[in-house]
């Protein structure tokens, strides 16, 4: 089974960074443009913006919470500096966003970019490497569709399992 690349019908949000907006903003530009390319409309996705890629976490669990969206996409940019402080985002804002999901059962897909220099940030919004935004809009359309598959199996799961019973008392 896997997902397929189609966003009719489904629904998606979007965590977007301020922090490095000239970046994250290209990233969010490609996003939506996967998302609406597949058949997602205007409608279909809900952006929330906020101060920093730390922010994240919180904003994608209390979005899961809400049960409106088949997935999400958190995106932000947190570029090395010279302390401590980026290894600190970095990992937290990661792990947050594992923890979101795994509490929700929403996919959430990581678009952090974790870079060294300026350079590779571009490079990744849509110069050299392509851009990860389109990449995260994918991703999210598939774990979506997907996600939505296996409510559906598993709630037949559990109706068989309940009718199995049934029969079995008599």
């Amino acid at each position: 089974m896997s997902g397929e690349l189609s966003a009719t019908g489904l629904r998606f949000g979007i965590a977007v960074s301020r922090f490095n907006s000239f970046i994250t903003e290209r990233l969010l530009a490609a996003a939506v443009d996967a998302l609406e390319r597949a058949g997602a409309t205007s409608k279909e996705v809900d952006v929330v913006r906020v101060p920093g890629a730390f922010e994240l976490p919180l904003t994608s669990k209390k979005l899961a919470q809400t049960g409106k969206y088949d997935a999400l996409i958190a995106i932000g940019c947190v570029i090395r500096g010279e302390t401590a402080h980026y290894d600190y985002v970095c990992s937290e804002t990661s792990r947050g966003l594992q923890l979101a999901q795994m509490d929700t059962g929403v996919p959430v897909i990581f678009c952090v970019l974790t870079v060294d220099t300026l350079e590779q940030a571009i490079d990744r919004a849509g110069l050299k490497s392509g851009n990860k935004g389109f990449e995260a809009g994918l991703a999210a359309i598939e774990m979506g569709r997907l996600s939505k598959k296996l409510r559906g199996n598993a709630g037949g799961a559990v109706a068989n399992a309940g009718q199995k019973k049934k029969a079995q008392r008599g």
